[in-house]
């Protein structure tokens, strides 16, 4: 489960030791982090990561067909989380350890910015492969961070890309060693957790207004 802790001006939220899939506890404990991280005053900035081979897995489809009845509400409340970290109001850095797949991978576009690790370690969108269509606001949240090209070929094609290849085709911000990971994205958050405030949020939120208003409408019929 993600816990929270903060290394000076900078909240780093730890996904979990496992494979770090999303499910109801999941997101729970991930909307706790980030509303004491909210609450919280003076610089700040955010760092997610992972502990061990995964970054994140995606969501746990196992939970999904053992809670058939509450796949609506779940997809919601995922929805939400995805919003609400867009539009947070510090820097966010995602510092991507391990895999980062599905819903995992989207997730980590969610933040401002990302630090994969070089050698190891794959982001892939595998929902083509599976033959699973991409909910209208995750489609939205990866077209507008990735490339035209770059969206089509994660989407379409399930294409995996190993750090090299996510920082050439900017999934990545930077792409480095396994161990300079968690450092550089440290870095980075805390050069601007001066900046935190509810300016940078609003900035931030302008910025995404079609995904955030594709995120929050799931109800809309496909098209």
């Amino acid at each position: 489960m993600p816990v929270l802790a903060r290394q000076k001006d900078v909240f780093v939220l730890d996904l979990g030791d496992g494979e770090n899939r999303i499910d109801s506890d999941w997101v729970a404990a991930a909307e706790t982090a980030l509303k004491e991280m909210e609450e919280a005053e003076g610089p700040r900035a955010l760092v997610t990561t992972g502990t061990g081979k995964f970054y994140s897995n995606g969501l746990d489809l196992d939970w999904l067909s053992a809670h058939d009845d509450e796949r609506h509400d779940f997809t919601v409340r995922v929805h939400e989380l995805f919003a609400r970290l867009l539009c947070l109001p510090v820097i966010t850095v995602a510092a991507v350890q391990g895999h980062a797949f599905g819903a995992g991978a989207i997730f980590s576009l969610a933040h401002d910015f990302r630090v994969m690790r070089a050698d190891r370690g794959y982001w892939c969108l595998p929902e083509a492969h599976m033959g699973m269509p991409f909910p209208r606001g995750m489609a939205a949240l990866v077209q507008a961070r990735l490339t035209p090209h770059i969206a089509q070929e994660a989407m379409l094609t399930s294409r995996r890309y190993g750090g090299p290849e996510a920082e050439t085709a900017h999934i990545v911000d930077r792409a480095v060693p396994e161990d300079a990971v968690c450092g550089t994205a440290l870095e980075i958050a805390a050069a601007h957790a001066a900046k935190a405030g509810d300016a940078l949020g609003t900035t931030k939120a302008r910025m995404v207004t079609g995904v955030l208003a594709a995120l929050r409408d799931i109800d809309a019929p496909p098209g």
